[in-house]
């Protein structure tokens, strides 16, 4: 039976305000402003945006600022403001072969029209901590920033594309299906490629983290290269039935990534390459390498391949347990009271032991 306590909403407005006084820390501390998390830690922004779902940095910055650092408490609260904003139109699909990249690496061509461009990155930094960082005030070099922003780069084809001329990979065949939105329809099973993309774009990144290495450890057959991954801002349109004409309304920064994984062939066509796709709202590479890898192992089905039982492969384990917002509400619901449920089992479990106690006596 439920047990009434009192004073429970004061002591959720007492918890409410102690929250509070956590979140700020230490009164002699400066507070972090919207624009320092906007600017300074802007991965984390990214991925808030790419897992909430809505592009907007600021909010994103606000969303972690509230949350303390939480991310997916990030992710929920820009989920939860999502639900309250109009929808105005749907966008063009957007070019990222015109894209003006900051970053773009082949590990498949070393020389590739429009060169590589190694753009901000870890990858050749020495994980040794900085303790110049410590220092307020520090600057960056500004040759740096005005070598990147002294033109507007050019855009860069596909690397893809060179493979595709020859017949090497496979090809992309145009859909014009509209796809349907997730963020306001339930998912249903099986889902089409682009419900899989969609679902895998706002996956949580460590989970398809996990399942994109397992699918590198043989838990799903996809040896993969890393044909091109490109960081850079797109030009979002729409179209304006008044003008009879598409319209520029901004741009966005995304991350883009295409593998190139193991060939496949029949009697009928002759061997070639098959693709994995990852499309992520802002810099996120690894999340965008993650999704291409996870990608291209649920698509065993429709390239011919046989089920061999691994996780990346079962597109109703992956989709239903991806999205981190809803896997949270599920497990963190274990902590409310379930004070009535508890004591059904407890009376269960006298009641068991006094039978079996019961038995041994009789037995004896």
């Amino acid at each position: 039976m439920y047990v009434a306590v009192k004073g429970g909403e004061r002591a959720i407005d007492a918890a409410h305000d102690w929250l509070a006084e956590e979140r700020r820390g230490d009164l002699s501390v400066p507070e972090l402003s919207i624009a320092q998390i906007r600017e300074q830690m802007a991965l984390a922004v990214n991925r808030v945006m790419a897992e909430g779902s809505l592009y907007d940095p600021d909010l994103a910055a606000l969303a972690i600022k509230q949350a303390r650092g939480d991310l997916i408490e990030a992710v929920f609260l820009i989920r939860a403001y999502r639900t309250t904003l109009p929808r105005v139109g749907a966008s063009r699909p957007v070019e990222t072969a015109a894209m003006a990249v900051d970053r773009r690496v082949s590990a498949t061509f070393k020389d590739l029209p429009g060169g590589q461009v190694l753009g901000p990155t870890f990858d050749y930094t020495h994980r040794l901590l900085d303790f110049s960082l410590m220092a307020e005030g520090e600057a960056p070099s500004s040759s740096i920033h005005e070598e990147r922003t002294g033109g507007a780069p050019e855009p860069v084809p596909h690397v893809t594309g060179l493979l595709d001329r020859d017949g090497l990979i496979e090809q992309a065949l145009p859909d014009d299906t509209p796809p349907r939105d997730l963020t306001r329809e339930p998912l249903e099973l099986p889902a089409s490629r682009a419900l899989r993309l969609q679902a895998l774009a706002r996956a949580d990144e460590g989970f398809t983290l996990s399942l994109a290495y397992s699918t590198q450890r043989g838990y799903g057959r996809t040896h993969a290269f890393v044909g091109e991954l490109r960081i850079g801002r797109v030009a979002v349109e729409i179209d304006l039935p008044e003008l009879g004409f598409a319209v520029e309304i901004g741009e966005i920064e995304l991350t883009e990534c295409e593998t190139v994984n193991q060939f496949k062939g029949s009697k009928t066509e002759p061997p070639q390459f098959t693709r994995g796709y990852g499309l992520v709202m802002g810099q996120s590479e690894r999340k965008a390498i993650s999704m291409s890898l996870v990608d291209r192992a649920l698509r065993w089905q429709e390239l011919g391949e046989d089920f061999i039982g691994a996780p990346a492969q079962d597109e109703e384990f992956v989709l239903s347990h991806c999205d981190n917002i809803q896997a949270t509400g599920f497990l963190e619901h274990i902590k409310l009271p379930h004070y009535v449920d508890f004591q059904a089992e407890l009376e269960l479990v006298r009641r068991l032991r006094r039978e079996a106690m019961a038995a041994q006596e009789a037995a004896q």
